[in-house]
C-alpha cells in the first residue's frame, strides 16, 4: 500500500483560502502537504501557510525530499493528503523521483502572471519552463490540467499552451 493522493496541485500562493475552503471540502484530504524546498526554509512563509489550514485538516510545509522519504515510508500510509507546490517544475521532480501521480494528474490551479510568461487561463500564466515540465509530467503518464476550482471543466495544460503558441502545433 502506498499513501492515497486525494489531489497534487500547482498553485503559486500555495495554501490560501480558496485551497482551504473549496478544495478540502470536495476532495476531503486528511493532510495537506505543502512541497516547497524555498517556503520549508522560510520561516515567516510556514508559519503563514499553516495559519491558513482548516482546523479539521492537518498541514505541513516540507522539502521535495522529504515528500518523496514520506512517500515510500508505510508508516505514513494512512495519509490522504492534498499536496500543493508552487511550480510545475517541483511536481515534476516529485514524479521523476517515483511518487505516483499517474491515476489524479496534476492540476494547475493558478500560477501567477510575471514578464515572459504567456496567459493560458485567467489565473494560470505559462513560460518555456513550465512547458517543459508540463510535457515531463505527460511522458511520465501523468495527465496535466487547468481546474481552478472542483466545479470549472478541467483544460489540458499542454493544449491550452500550444494554442497560445508556447509549443509547435
Amino acid at each position: 500500500m502506498t499513501m492515497a493522493i486525494q489531489l497534487a496541485r500547482v498553485d503559486s500562493r500555495l495554501l490560501h483560502g480558496q485551497v482551504a475552503t473549496v478544495w478540502t471540502k470536495a476532495i476531503r484530504p486528511n493532510r495537506i502537504l505543502v512541497v516547497s524546498d524555498t517556503v520549508a526554509h522560510d520561516k515567516l512563509r510556514k508559519t503563514l501557510i499553516m495559519q491558513a489550514a482548516p482546523a479539521e485538516v492537518k498541514a505541513n510545509v516540507i522539502t521535495v525530499a522529504k515528500m518523496v522519504q514520506i512517500y515510500r515510508d508505510v508508516r505514513f500510509d494512512q495519509f490522504k493528503p492534498l499536496i500543493l507546490t508552487e511550480t510545475l517544475g517541483e511536481m515534476a521532480q516529485l514524479v521523476a523521483q517515483g511518487i505516483d501521480l499517474s491515476e489524479i494528474g496534476v492540476d494547475v490551479g493558478n500560477l501567477a502572471y510575471t514578464v515572459h510568461k504567456t496567459m493560458l487561463t485567467p489565473s494560470v500564466a505559462a513560460d518555456e519552463a513550465d512547458v517543459t515540465a508540463a510535457q515531463q509530467l505527460a511522458q511520465a503518464g501523468v495527465a496535466v490540467y487547468a481546474q481552478t476550482v472542483p466545479t470549472d471543466r478541467q483544460q489540458d495544460f499542454l493544449t491550452l499552451a500550444q494554442k497560445k503558441g508556447l509549443m509547435p502545433a
